[in-house]
């Protein structure tokens, strides 16, 4: 009978071990108070459910965001939003990695309102050394205000990847070899906010913010980062870092995904502008 209970006992004490483990993991993927800081808004950003969940709002008065704790020198970046649902026209929903200063870099997604029962645009733009103007926009294939949809950002040395539930939606290559720059030097936080636009969010500011269907409110989740986390002028990433997103390719799979997406959600590319860009267009356009 003694062995039988320290048997027993063991078991326990191993079951209630792996529980305790379990939660750690658990709350270490991806926990809002430890990988954020809600930076304006009044009280109008929450973090609810322990860490797990977090809410930007917009009223008349005020808009909200917040940003990453931690700065970045390449990573895949996940974030869950579900975004602004009915009458969204004029507010504008950006989630994106910055660095700071005249010439910063930046990787945007902005998530556009819209009337009722009408599409959301998502507005993509990147931009080197302080230039952007590589806009490319696209409607989505689901409603992404009835349930979180996964928003992803691959950066890596090679390219830069936008995801949407794991389908590739925009490349931009590094095309240094013809003169265009990358970002490549400067740290970036994650950011994002939940702003009034009504001046040119909606049909070039023709439709108004209903202030009357405030406040709008649009949630996020399941943020994850496998990235290398700049500190102190130094990479958590080894030169001989076996991270796979670091040097991730795009496989056909993933090729003919992204000509999908392109050929019937896309809406906007820059690339084929030319009444924008008489001069010509951007050289990595063309490459």
């Amino acid at each position: 009978m003694a062995s039988s209970s320290s048997s027993s006992s063991s078991l326990s004490s191993i079951l209630v071990l792996l529980i305790m483990l379990s939660m750690l993991v658990f709350a270490s993927a991806g926990n809002f108070y430890q990988d954020f800081d809600i930076t304006w808004g009044d009280g109008r950003g929450k973090i609810l459910n322990n860490g797990q969940l977090l809410t930007l709002s917009l009223d008349k008065s005020s808009g909200s965001g917040f940003q990453s704790k931690k700065e970045y020198l390449f990573g895949k970046i996940d974030m869950q939003l579900k975004l602004v649902p009915g009458n969204s026209a004029g507010t504008v929903t950006a989630y994106y990695l910055s660095s700071q200063g005249p010439t910063h870099d930046e990787i945007d997604f902005e998530f556009l309102g819209n009337l009722s029962g009408d599409p959301y645009i998502l507005h993509t733009n990147v931009f080197s050394q302080g230039k952007g103007n590589r806009e490319q926009q696209f409607y989505l294939w689901f409603d992404p205000t009835a349930d979180f949809h996964t928003y992803s950002i691959l950066w890596n040395p090679q390219h830069i990847i936008f995801s949407v539930d794991g389908t590739p939606i925009r490349e931009f290559k590094n095309s240094e070899s013809i003169g265009v720059p990358y970002p490549k030097s400067q740290p970036m936080r994650i950011y994002s906010s939940l702003w009034n636009a009504d001046d040119w969010a909606t049909r070039g500011g023709l439709v108004k913010t209903d202030w009357s269907k405030a406040p709008f409110t649009a949630s996020y989740r399941n943020f994850n980062a496998n990235a290398c986390v700049w500190s102190s002028g130094s990479s958590s990433c080894s030169k001989n870092s076996n991270n796979s997103w670091l040097y991730q390719e795009m496989d056909s799979a993933s090729k003919e995904k992204l000509k999908w997406v392109q050929k019937n959600y896309m809406i906007y590319n820059y690339c084929t502008d030319k009444k924008r860009f008489p001069q010509g267009l951007p050289p990595e356009c063309t490459a």
